[in-house]
């Protein structure tokens, strides 16, 4: 009963507790550190296995964007490395879900070191962003779920953008989508494993692609 998961919240000091996105108690917002950013976090949303884990894979993303001034982070969630990147590049962030943008905006607005990202509410697995609006962006940052992304990746292929970093939980996924990106003319730079899932099978990575700097087009304005 609601009662009873009171009295465990109060002796275990919880801030929240819900049930399928369904809060049940809040004593306080859940908050995390993204960067220089602090989140609030919406119930429900994604978060990776470790903190460990998450600072490893943040790292070797702003490793793989770079000097990029120009940054899209698709399937962006609650900011993990939108947050990050937009301590010095220019951001928009994309996700399905809008709560979660929400949190990123709100967390950007508060840190006033932050270039605030831009964010847009968006189905990239049935509309995904395609090479005319990705050739106002240095960089693409990309972390779907374990189904990965064929139908974005397939449109990066195509696109003029000159990093592609993609962050997966799925090697067989990541391969399918990989291959889309070689066969459009990218290089796979790099892949960083990351083990934070300990005493399994399973295993995040960080890829790195690159295109030649004679197949760049002339940019749009950012999307809006």
């Amino acid at each position: 009963t609601t009662a009873r998961v009171l009295v465990v919240a109060e002796t275990m000091d919880c801030a929240r507790v819900s049930n399928h996105g369904e809060v049940l108690i809040e004593r306080r917002a859940p908050i995390l550190a993204m960067g220089r950013a602090l989140v609030a976090m919406p119930p429900g949303c994604f978060l990776q296995a470790t903190a460990l884990g998450e600072t490893v894979l943040a790292e070797a993303v702003l490793a793989g964007v770079g000097p990029a001034r120009r940054v899209l982070d698709l399937f962006s969630g609650i900011g993990t490395f939108a947050l990050r990147l937009a301590e010095g590049a220019t951001v928009h962030a994309v996700d399905l879900e809008d709560k979660p943008l929400i949190a990123l905006a709100r967390a950007a607005r508060a840190e006033q070191s932050l270039r605030p990202p831009t964010v847009e509410t968006r189905d990239l697995f049935r509309r995904p962003i395609g090479p005319a609006d990705l050739a106002a962006f240095d960089a693409v940052v990309f972390d779907p779920p374990r189904a990965g992304a064929a139908a974005q990746a397939a449109q990066l292929a195509a696109s003029s953008v000159p990093a592609v970093v993609a962050v997966s939980c799925s090697p067989a996924s990541f391969a399918r989508d990989a291959a889309l990106l070689l066969a459009g003319g990218y290089r796979l730079e790099s892949v960083t494993p990351v083990d934070q899932f300990i005493y399994s099978s399973h295993v995040e990575l960080v890829a790195v692609f690159r295109r030649a700097a004679a197949k760049a087009r002339k940019r749009r304005p950012l999307l809006g």
